[in-house]
C-alpha cells in the first residue's frame, strides 16, 4: 500500500512528496458522513497531514493541523504520524453552501475568515507550534503561506479532492515542493513554468488512473510523478527517493478515553455516578462510542487524586 513518494531533482535544488489519498479520503467521508463540500475540506487536510506528517524525522514524530473559521465548516482538524498514520474530523460534517462561479466546491467561504494552527510534537520538552492567519480557507494557499511564514521555506502546495454525482470520492491527492538550500536559478525557472500551467491535481490523477490496469499503488504514484513533471528539463527531473504509506489510522482505546474522562475532577464524576450511573464518550476522529458503567466510574473516582 505504499501510495505516496519521497523524491528529489538531480541538481538537490527541490524535494517533492507526493501521494494519493483516493481510498483514505473515501474512508474517511464514510466514517464522518460528509456532504460533497465537507468531503473536500476534510479530504484536503487529511491529504495534507498525511504528507506533512512523512516530512518528520521519526516514525512516532506527531503533528496536528488544525483550520478553524467563522464559516460553517468550523474546523478541520487532522493528526499524522511520522510512520503514515493520519486522523481528522471536521466540525460539521454538514456544511453546504453554493458552488463558486467556475462549479467548485467553496471549500474556502466554508472556512470562512479564521487561523491555522500546526503543532509538531517530536518528543522534545515543549511541541513546536505555529499559526498564522487564514489566507483563503482553500487549504493548500493556507499551508503554503504557513511554511513561507512560519518555517522559512519556500514551498508550493497542490491539494485535491474530486467528489463524484454519488458522492463518493473520485479522486484525491496532493503534492508538496518543497525549495532546498542553494536552489539552481534553472530548477526555480523550470519549476514556476510547471506550477504556472499545472492542471488540477484530480484531473492528472484521474487520468494517470485511467490506464493503470495491473498497477501497483506505488506505480500509479510514479506514473502521477512522472505526468506532472514530463516537460522538465532532464536535469531537473525529481527521482524517487523512498516509497512511502499515507493511510487512515485512528489509535483511540477504552484505556486512552478513560485517561480523558478522568480529567475531568472528582465533582463531575461523583455528579455524573450519581445522576447518570454511566458515561458514554464518542471519539471525533472515528465516532466509536465508548462506555463506563456505574462501577468503573466509581472505581475511576477512587483513583482520582
Amino acid at each position: 500500500m505504499k501510495n505516496a513518494m519521497i523524491a528529489i531533482d538531480k541538481s538537490k535544488s527541490y524535494r517533492v512528496y507526493i501521494t494519493i489519498t483516493t481510498d483514505m479520503v473515501q474512508n474517511a467521508a464514510q466514517i464522518h458522513d460528509t456532504t460533497p463540500l465537507a468531503s473536500a475540506g476534510l479530504g484536503r487536510v487529511l491529504t495534507a497531514a498525511g504528507l506533512m506528517g512523512i516530512m518528520l524525522k521519526n516514525d512516532s514524530d506527531k503533528l496536528t493541523v488544525n483550520f478553524k473559521g467563522d464559516g460553517p465548516a468550523k474546523q478541520i482538524l487532522a493528526t499524522a504520524y511520522g510512520d503514515g498514520r493520519v486522523k481528522g474530523y471536521i466540525a460539521n460534517p454538514y456544511a453546504d453552501l453554493p458552488l463558486k462561479a467556475e462549479g467548485k466546491l467553496d471549500v474556502g467561504a466554508s472556512l470562512g475568515i479564521g487561523e491555522l494552527t500546526v503543532i509538531k510534537d517530536l518528543g522534545l520538552k515543549e511541541p513546536y507550534v505555529g499559526t498564522i492567519a487564514l489566507v483563503s480557507g482553500e487549504i493548500a494557499e493556507d499551508l503554503t503561506a504557513y511554511f513561507f511564514i512560519s518555517e522559512q521555506q519556500n514551498s508550493s502546495v497542490a491539494l485535491g479532492v474530486k467528489v463524484e454525482r454519488d458522492l463518493s470520492i473520485g479522486a484525491a491527492g496532493g503534492m508538496i515542493i518543497q525549495m532546498l538550500p542553494g536552489a539552481e536559478e534553472g530548477a526555480i525557472d523550470a519549476l514556476e513554468k510547471m506550477l504556472a500551467q499545472i492542471e488540477p491535481i484530480t484531473t492528472i490523477i484521474s487520468r494517470v488512473g485511467e490506464n493503470a490496469a495491473g498497477l501497483t499503488d506505488a506505480g500509479l504514484v510514479q506514473k502521477l510523478l512522472d505526468e506532472i513533471f514530463r516537460d522538465m528539463p532532464e536535469q531537473y527531473k525529481p527521482q524517487v527517493l523512498e516509497a512511502r504509506e499515507i493511510r487512515w489510522d485512528c489509535d483511540c482505546s477504552h484505556d486512552r478515553m478513560r485517561k480523558a474522562l478522568m480529567t475531568i475532577g472528582k465533582k463531575d464524576m461523583a455528579d455524573i455516578i450519581e445522576e447518570d450511573g454511566k458515561a458514554e464518550l464518542q471519539c471525533h476522529f472515528c465516532l466509536k462510542k465508548y462506555n463506563f458503567d456505574k462501577a468503573e466510574l466509581t472505581e475511576m473516582l477512587s483513583d482520582m487524586k
